[in-house]
């Protein structure tokens, strides 16, 4: 490093800027595909619906969080303009199109971003809850500040993705540390593989490794998570040292955690939560100047301009900073929350506590008249478990916004939008019908549809051989006895 400018760091900016520019992308066309059925005018949870109850006094418009729906009347039309520009502008930062311009050109792309998505996380309610939506949001933000090619990026904001990074990693370290008894006796990955979410393709391999292995997944993930995060600060230290040392330490950081994630990658589907550390992590990784010969050659100083507003920028950041580092420290931690409705300097962490039982809702529906002489027929969905000769699809960075909530409900966390998401299906709803995999009446409409909860758990070794099983699952009870489109219609 070298005073206001960051001139070791071109390779991180690259990675930086195009890599979170590439998560906005599949973050666009993940909402352009799910979120009219969702959230849309027809929607399961109506977003329209929302937008009004905002505007029905004062106190309520101040819960929302900002959107550009405020503003502009919110239509499915809309919400597809919306995305697409989102998807075009990323495309064109994926491939280094505007950082090609002067540096306030890719600070107006992505804070176009930024403003687009934050107006869709908005209002996406308990389909966007999700902790990696904050993270992608102070991503892109911060992406606005690194520049473009023709000057160093900032050093002050270097440090501040270093500064988030931490956050998120060391925040969620000590999210299990202070949680669950799992991850202080070393059994947390003995269930975790098998009860995470959305398992993918590897994930019943990794769970049937042996438990010394699994013992020594928590304690890499421990160490990944308390301990490397404190060396990407390293780097700041060749500001009174020679260079090698603190490179070499804030490489290191970086590294443990690259390789964490990649293995979280492989063993699960968690959309772009693992893909977004991966990403930051390149912050701490100096390589010299033209070392690598595709990378842009930059000045050596910044237009005062851009250094004033970098600077006012970075001092901003820090101030809302401070309730987050507070957390850290917070015997009640607190896990993905903002504590500004910008949704910058948030805290973040993620399974405080490890479940170690698999249970799963599986819908069902029937053409026959009489319900208790049925024939029933199963709806599969796209990622989450089901039909138990089924291989775990992998689908992350891509997130499946209704699978990822149905593994909530199995948690015994039923809400409103189930109701209607039963109701579509006994309309044969087009849209709704789109977001499964496989609909067992081909578009025509159920008499009747029934809810039941199953537990289940990888088969083992033997079990996959003989029966060509992946999962065994056994019936606990029925969650929703069968209902009929009169049942549920307004």
């Amino acid at each position: 490093m070298d005073g206001f400018a960051a001139v070791d760091f071109e390779f991180a900016r690259q990675v930086l800027q195009r890599g979170t520019a590439a998560l906005y992308l599949i973050a666009f066309v993940s909402s352009l595909n799910q979120f009219r059925p969702l959230l849309g005018e027809h929607g399961l949870l109506p977003a329209p619906e929302l937008l009004e109850w905002a505007r029905s006094s004062d106190r309520a418009g101040r819960m929302l969080r900002p959107t550009l729906f405020r503003w502009i009347r919110y239509t499915d039309r809309r919400l597809v303009a919306l995305c697409v520009a989102g998807i075009v502008v990323a495309a064109l930062l994926v491939a280094g199109v505007p950082q090609l311009g002067p540096p306030w050109l890719p600070m107006v792309c992505f804070l176009a971003l930024w403003f687009g998505y934050m107006s869709v996380v908005s209002i996406g309610q308990t389909f966007y809850g999700f902790g990696w939506e904050m993270l992608l949001l102070e991503m892109g933000f911060l992406a606005a500040f690194l520049g473009s090619n023709d000057q160093p990026p900032p050093t002050l904001i270097i440090v501040l993705y270093w500064w988030l990074l931490f956050r998120l990693e060391f925040g969620a370290g000590m999210i299990k540390i202070r949680g669950g008894r799992e991850w202080r006796d070393l059994t947390a990955m003995t269930f975790h593989h098998e009860t995470q979410p959305m398992p993918g393709p590897l994930s019943r391999q990794a769970h049937l490794l042996p438990r010394w292995f699994h013992k020594l997944e928590v304690i890499g993930n421990h160490l990944a998570q308390l301990v490397a995060p404190w060396l990407l600060f390293a780097p700041a230290l060749a500001l009174v040292l020679p260079d090698a040392i603190p490179y070499a330490l804030g490489t290191a950081g970086a590294i443990v955690v690259i390789l964490t994630q990649l293995w979280l990658v492989a063993t699960g589907n968690f959309a772009w939560l693992n893909w977004s550390p991966i990403v930051l992590a390149a912050s701490a990784i100096a390589v010299p100047p033209n070392a690598l010969a595709w990378l842009p050659s930059a000045s050596a100083e910044l237009p005062l301009w851009w250094l004033v507003i970098t600077t006012v920028v970075a001092v901003g950041y820090a101030a809302l900073s401070w309730p987050a580092a507070r957390n850290l420290a917070s015997r009640r931690q607190l896990m993905n929350a903002s504590f500004n409705r910008w949704n910058l300097g948030n805290t973040y962490g993620a399974f405080g506590t490890v479940t170690r039982v698999r249970d799963e809702v599986v819908v069902e529906g029937t053409e026959d008249e009489d319900p208790r002489t049925a024939r029933w027929r199963e709806y599969e969905f796209k990622g989450k478990p089901g039909d138990p000769r089924r291989l775990p699809p992998q689908v992350a960075p891509y997130h499946l916004r209704l699978d990822w909530l149905m593994w909530f409900l199995a948690l015994g966390r039923l809400e409103p939008w189930f109701e209607v998401f039963l109701l579509r299906l006994l309309e044969a709803d087009r849209a709704t019908l789109r977001l499964l995999r496989r609909d067992p009446f081909d578009g025509r409409r159920p008499r009747w549809i029934r809810v039941t909860m199953y537990r289940y758990r990888f088969a083992t070794r033997a079990e996959h051989r003989r029966d060509g099983l992946r999962w065994v699952r056994e019936e606990q009870y029925r969650m929703v006895r069968p209902v009929a489109l009169a049942d549920l219609a307004p």
